[in-house]
């Protein structure tokens, strides 16, 4: 594609790459600790005390895994009376995933073996991927859904209450002459706003806020809701989370000390 100029044009950086891949992760380019085949059991345990790991690679070299020690490996060992004094004696068949693919490939994985290790395009292991590193980015990106679900669905209850669907009829956009509105589900966040913005409607809810501040939190949310639906891999600005959060817990407030008068 080319620019008004004639220079050629790539996509959008934020398009660049619609996959989430596993590489994004900061702990797939953290090189891991590993030991070798002979290192002694006693020294392998110490540093998964010290350092807190459940997994530990067993290497020769940057790129040649020999497989892994776990505490389940080394347990499952002692406790059939095995003895066993080094890491080769302790090792199971290793998993490994590589840097490029799909963050999505490696969650079954993860799940089954609670780690992966990641291996680059020169081949050397790169990081490992542990359960624990998987819960704050799928936190990030899934928060802002769950946020908006919660807010939508308040919402949809008080109207639900207070209108009948002959009357939320008219709260669809009258162009839209295709559309049968049945009940609030059928409406749009925007059509919500609209709705609620007059003030015989508002006093119909029957709810003692003001509404003038619940109408600027909701065009707020609209406004936060149409970013997250560009699904942006980075997710979205972090006052913009804060802002879901806060507008949730003040809905969730309303609803336990009843000041929706139902």
């Amino acid at each position: 594609m080319k620019g008004e100029m004639g220079e050629e044009k790539g996509p959008h950086p934020a398009y660049a790459d619609p996959i989430y891949r596993i590489s994004k992760l900061a702990s797939s380019a953290r090189k891991p600790l590993s030991v070798s085949p002979d290192t002694k059991l006693e020294e392998a345990i110490t540093h998964m005390l010290t350092d807190d790991f459940s997994q530990l690679p067993v290497m020769t070299s940057e790129r040649d895994v020999k497989g892994i020690i776990t505490w389940t490996s080394i347990g499952s060992r002692l406790a059939m009376g095995k003895h066993c004094s080094v890491a080769r004696e302790l090792m199971e068949q290793h998993q490994e995933i590589r840097s490029d693919a799909s963050l999505l490939s490696a969650i079954s994985i993860i799940a089954e073996h609670q780690y992966v290790l990641v291996r680059g395009h020169d081949q050397k292991i790169t990081g490992i991927v542990t359960a624990s590193d998987l819960n704050l980015p799928f936190q990030h990106l899934a928060e802002p859904f769950l946020l908006l679900g919660e807010i939508e669905n308040h919402v949809r209850r008080v109207i639900s209450q207070r209108f009948t669907p002959t009357e939320l009829e008219s709260a669809k956009d009258p162009t839209d002459r295709k559309r049968v509105v049945t009940s609030v589900a059928d409406l749009t966040y925007g059509e919500y706003i609209r709705w609620l913005e007059n003030p015989e409607r508002w006093d119909k809810l029957n709810i003692t806020v003001d509404r003038k501040t619940c109408m600027e939190k909701f065009e707020s949310v609209r406004r936060i809701r149409n970013d997250v639906m560009h699904f942006d891999s980075d997710g979205i600005p972090e006052k913009d989370l804060m802002a879901l959060r806060e507008f949730a817990r003040f809905l969730q407030r309303v609803q336990i000390i009843d000041v929706i008068n139902v």
